[in-house]
């Protein structure tokens, strides 16, 4: 392709992004505005956050908007497709936006169970060998939807992992939230954009009349669609005008220079800068041993560094001093380059106090390592964090240097 028809294809891509014509309407921006009068509650662990989300399926009348990056056949998987199924056969209109890749472990009989029931199903960039590395583009987002006034969103997915009942040793520990309040809609309109660019089909759904509570909180959702990466400036930007706390939690932490620059400037001007990531029970071990490359600059500095070990630490929570931001994005560069996210941000010092409580266990329960011992770690650590860190610095140089740009939904006119 010669350069000026790539740069075209470029700009289509961006414009579907910053509100450009899609052919189908417009595309807003998609960094959503602060909105008061908002209820946020905290769920700890999939035995609390499980049974709420399916007694808000079970109790729903109008519509159900579910997007999921995993979802894998199992208990928890057929609790909620028995409770799809009959919301859809009793009226309510179901619509499941599935990851393609992430569901490779959904039976072929529970996906014609949802069908049978009437659930509309569409499914994110589905793997092809001719889109190359644009399949790599996924969507990671985690979203329950209920008749347009509750939402849910954390680091979850559908799958016995995080089930406390079918793996009470090592079941994943992650967090949720349930939304109320005007930033419902904000979700509602985040899932339709996507929906939308995946099936083709407009959603036709009964306006949002969302509670306002006075005593609520403000919130904002906020959004990482490639190339476009808001969820990221959010996060940056308060850690820079951070004056108490920031303090970090998340499953992979491979994270940016800049990130780790703001977070040695903050430690040094006496900023309480703590990081929680998982410690030997993790699903990416490569993962761990490329993050442990930062410890030691990072420890030098004053950033205090908790490694969890109960379980494996799946939970995304970013707290800086009362703002607090929950969701599905890690600290990595996959997340940044490859991934749509979606976390739920809430400026409140009441909420940040709920966080704060909940981490300080998390902390209690972890190994925090210092920077004598880190210091003194045996050679053969320090030659797996080098090698695992030089084959991610080698992939992302080469998928970036490699990848032409294209939509993750279907092909780009060629123009």
């Amino acid at each position: 392709m010669d350069e000026p028809k790539r740069q075209r294809r470029k700009e289509v891509l961006l414009s579907r992004f910053r509100g450009g014509d899609t052919g189908r309407g417009k595309i807003p921006t998609l960094l959503y505005p602060w909105r008061g009068g908002n209820r946020i509650s905290l769920l700890v662990d999939g035995d609390r956050f499980y049974s709420r989300m399916l007694q808000c399926i079970e109790e729903a009348a109008a519509y159900l908007l579910l997007e999921m990056y995993l979802m894998e056949s199992g208990s928890v998987a057929d609790r909620f497709i028995a409770a799809l199924g009959a919301a859809a056969r009793r009226g309510v209109r179901v619509y499941l936006l599935l990851d393609d890749f992430g569901t490779r472990a959904l039976a072929a009989d529970d996906r014609q169970r949802l069908r049978d029931a009437g659930v509309r199903m569409a499914f994110f960039n589905p793997l092809e060998y001719e889109k190359w590395r644009a399949n790599l583009y996924r969507d990671h987002r985690k979203l329950l939807l209920v008749d347009g006034v509750v939402a849910f969103t954390g680091g979850a997915g559908i799958t016995d992992r995080f089930s406390p009942a079918d793996h009470p040793d090592d079941y994943w520990h992650d967090i949720m939230v349930e939304c109320r309040g005007p930033v419902v809609a904000d979700w509602r309109h985040s899932f339709s954009v996507v929906w939308r660019e995946c099936s083709g089909e407009e959603l036709r759904l009964d306006p949002v009349n969302g509670e306002m509570y006075h005593d609520g909180v403000v919130g904002r959702l906020s959004t990482i669609h490639p190339p476009l990466q808001k969820t990221k400036g959010s996060l940056i930007s308060r850690m820079r005008i951070s004056q108490r706390r920031i303090w970090l939690v998340t499953a992979y932490f491979i994270p940016t220079r800049k990130i780790r620059s703001i977070l040695r400037r903050a430690a040094k001007r006496g900023i309480d800068v703590r990081l929680l990531v998982p410690g030997s029970k993790t699903d990416h071990l490569a993962v761990r041993r490329i993050g442990q490359r930062y410890y030691q600059r990072l420890l030098r500095n004053g950033v205090r560094i908790f490694e969890y070990q109960p379980r494996f630490l799946h939970a995304k929570i970013w707290l800086c001093d009362d703002w607090v931001s929950i969701g599905s994005a890690n600290l990595d560069r996959w997340t940044m380059s490859w991934n749509l996210e979606a976390n739920q941000e809430v400026d409140s010092a009441a909420f940040a106090a709920v966080v704060s409580a909940a981490l300080e266990d998390d902390f209690a329960n972890s190994r925090e390592i210092s920077y004598a011992q880190w210091r003194d770690r045996p050679w053969y650590q320090r030659f797996r964090e080098s090698f695992w860190s030089a084959v991610a610095t080698w992939t992302q140089h080469y998928s970036q240097r490699r990848l032409r740009i294209r939509s993750w939904s279907r092909k780009l006119p060629e123009e």
